[in-house]
């Protein structure tokens, strides 16, 4: 996603997207571009890991969000099929240009601009090896010169705004504004396998205030609904990625109906979300409501640190020990029991025991980061920052834990537990790959529904045999109210439920894939 206007998000080790599927008869016009899976393989997981943006996301989160439908008529269908890297990122094809020039793109639900390296990009390496857009061979080029920049976490690109016709399966998006890298310095974008980043969000949070390339899509009647969908192929044996289905949805993709939910906050694909539950357990922080965004240019799931270390803790994965938590529930612990034993407001607890500021209404963290980006080098201001989120953790822990009617020794005993389960600075979390039968599920309550994960779901397996490590699917972010606390449902939830953005109603629709 971006900062100015997202940053490509994502998590660990396999991270970016996954995308729809469908099935057609020959003469129905769903268009097919016939795409090749990356096999996993064990060489590669460093290029993977750099080429993920785990830590694009964790970085600049804070940044970037502080900010039903039917098949329909096949000639208003178009599917684009994706390719698949390491079983964890996929990409699909387009064209650029009169003739079409091809690149390989990210699809990306949480970002709106498209762009693709230049072939006036001559001081990036990144640019050398990818395709790059070459104006002078489009006979409907136009050209625009307007400046763009894009920050990501962990590197930018920048260059300038040009138009032409885009070709998306057989789609032909005309004047089409979209930006050519100059600059690519990111190690991230030189190992990348994928060229560029075709945005689906808002207009709200396109740079430069670009015109999306759906809504182009929807103003050029070259769709028959504003709708698409996404198909999420989740085997990693499976050479076909998935298909991102352009007008409409295909029946096949999917069981039963779908469960909508509104679109509360124009910009990405953002909606409320109710409690998430362990098991039947809730984990307390969103048991009033959490929202949450779903991104299809995220790979994992990332949540407020205070669920994921609960979440850590259940299924026995290993983090980084965080030593301000240690401190934390050493010097305050008991107090915090006491506290809300003694009828407290939860909300004001860290602010009365000088952890948190204080706004007159709720106890306030300055800047608030996951705590386990802070680091001792870091000056008091962040320190204090990184105690009040740890305070504000625990007081969850705490309230779900007297709900049980637990014990004070035991109460503390399960902080300094989950302390230990707190994730590691980038995200990742390793989990005993013979230890899945013995994990329980993960829920999200999404209008008013239960959407369960098992743990065959939310654990990716990578390699095979003695070599195969096993990473959870969740991975920390904090985002500070009134903006969060904030879920990002990424492609390990799209991968087992349907998902359809629907631009007209303003909706987001689930279902159970098929």
């Amino acid at each position: 996603m971006e900062t100015i206007s997202k940053t490509t998000t994502v998590t660990l080790f396999l991270c970016i997207l996954l995308f729809p599927i469908v099935f057609s008869t020959p003469n129905d016009r769903l268009v097919r571009i016939g795409l090749k899976k990356m096999k996993i393989d064990r060489n590669n997981q460093l290029a993977a890991h750099l080429d993920s943006k785990a830590g694009e996301a964790l970085k600049a989160s804070i940044r970037k969000y502080g900010l039903h439908g039917n098949l329909g008529e096949p000639e208003d269908i178009d599917i684009v099929a994706l390719k698949n890297y390491l079983g964890a990122q996929y990409f699909g094809e387009i064209g650029i240009g009169t003739p079409p020039q091809n690149f390989t793109v990210i699809f990306d639900t949480g970002s709106s601009n498209l762009w693709v390296p230049s072939s006036k990009c001559y001081f990036s390496i990144s640019c050398y090896l990818h395709s790059r857009y070459k104006s002078g061979r489009s006979h409907t080029y136009k050209a625009n010169g307007k400046k763009a920049d894009i920050q990501y976490g962990t590197g930018a690109i920048s260059g300038f705004f040009s138009e032409d016709h885009v070709t998306v399966g057989d789609l032909v998006v005309k004047n089409q504004e979209f930006i050519e890298a100059t600059r690519e310095p990111s190690i991230t974008f030189l190992v990348a396998k994928f060229d560029g980043i075709l945005g689906l969000g808002f207009k709200e949070i396109s740079v430069g205030n670009a015109e999306p390339l759906w809504y182009n899509m929807v103003n050029q009647g070259l769709v028959k609904e504003p709708v698409f969908s996404f198909w999420l192929n989740r085997n990693p044996e499976d050479d076909l990625g998935g298909e991102l289905v352009f007008g409409g949805m295909d029946p096949t993709h999917y069981k039963g109906d779908h469960t909508y939910v509104p679109v509360t906050h124009k910009g990405y694909w953002q909606f409320d979300m109710g409690d998430v539950l362990i098991g039947d357990q809730t984990t307390g922080l969103c048991a009033g409501g959490c929202s949450a965004i779903v991104d299809s240019g995220t790979s994992l799931l990332t949540g407020p640190t205070a669920i994921i270390a609960q979440v850590n803790h259940a299924i026995g994965a290993s983090g980084v020990v965080s030593q301000e938590c240690k401190v934390v529930v050493s010097e305050y612990g008991a107090t915090i029991i006491d506290m809300l034993l003694s009828k407290d407001q939860p909300m004001k607890i860290c602010s009365q025991i000088g952890l948190c500021t204080f706004d007159g209404t709720r106890g306030v963290s300055m800047g608030i980061e996951s705590v386990v980006n802070d680091t001792a080098g870091k000056d008091s201001g962040n320190l204090r920052d990184a105690l009040c989120s740890v305070c504000e953790m625990a007081v969850v822990w705490a309230q779900n834990q007297l709900k049980q009617n637990q014990t004070q020794e035991n109460i503390i005993d399960y902080f300094n537990q989950l302390c230990e389960r707190l994730p590691s600075p980038m995200g990742e979390s390793v989990v005993d790959c013979d230890s899945l039968s013995s994990m329980p599920s993960v829920s999200f309550t999404i209008g008013g529904k239960i959407f369960e994960l098992t743990p065959e779901q939310y654990v990716l397996k990578v390699g095979e045999g003695e070599v195969a490590q096993c990473i959870s699917g969740f991975t920390a972010l904090d985002v500070p109210p009134p903006r969060g606390p904030l879920w990002i449902l990424g492609d390990v939830f799209m991968g087992q439920y349907h998902t359809v953005f629907h631009h007209g109603n303003l909706q987001v629709g689930f279902a159970e894939a098929a």
